[in-house]
């Protein structure tokens, strides 16, 4: 389904999504036949912030201090999205585990790659849907964490904790 060359074009992915920028990621991914990775990395510097990906464990560890949140896991096959709050943290074996009262993940460790913050116009609404994505080696989406989903703009201290989370996370160049 995907392109074999690595390289791409992130000009045409670009152009692609800056069409119509409600439009999922994972649709652009599908339609260019790229990873959805370069999807977001096309957008870098734009809407899309490229984090450190080996501080993956304390990014995850930082949304608890922000309440419930809106988490979407999603493979080949089929999509889940849970509305939880992160914390009750362990590691057991290579697995990074949430085990909250409301949200129960098994994070494969091993398999995270890359991790981004993202803001774009909520395919929902067109409200500002501010995330925090991971993918895996493969450029697929391991899972996303969204501050908002659309419904409403963000607050301003929203906003601020999140650009805060950027700051402090970014990846080194």
């Amino acid at each position: 389904m995907f392109q074999t060359d690595t390289t791409f074009n992130h000009q045409i992915i670009r152009d692609e999504f800056n069409a119509d920028r409600k439009q999922m990621t994972l649709m652009v991914a599908r339609k260019m036949r790229v990873p959805e990775v370069e999807v977001i990395r096309s957008l870098e510097g734009d809407i899309a912030h490229e984090l450190d990906a080996s501080r993956w464990e304390e990014i995850i560890r930082s949304f608890e201090k922000l309440g419930s949140v809106h988490v979407i896991v999603s493979n080949g096959a089929a999509t889940l999205e849970a509305f939880g709050q992160f914390g009750k943290f362990s590691n057991t074996d290579g697995f990074f585990n949430v085990q909250s009262k409301s949200l129960d993940m098994h994070i494969r460790s091993w398999e995270l790659d890359s991790v981004f913050a993202f803001r774009k116009p909520s395919h929902t609404d067109g409200r500002e849907a501010l995330s925090f994505q991971f993918y895996d080696r493969r450029g697929d989406s391991a899972f996303k964490v969204f501050l908002t989903f659309g419904g409403h703009d963000p607050a301003p201290q929203l906003m601020e904790t999140y650009n805060s989370m950027i700051e402090n996370f970014k990846k080194p160049h």
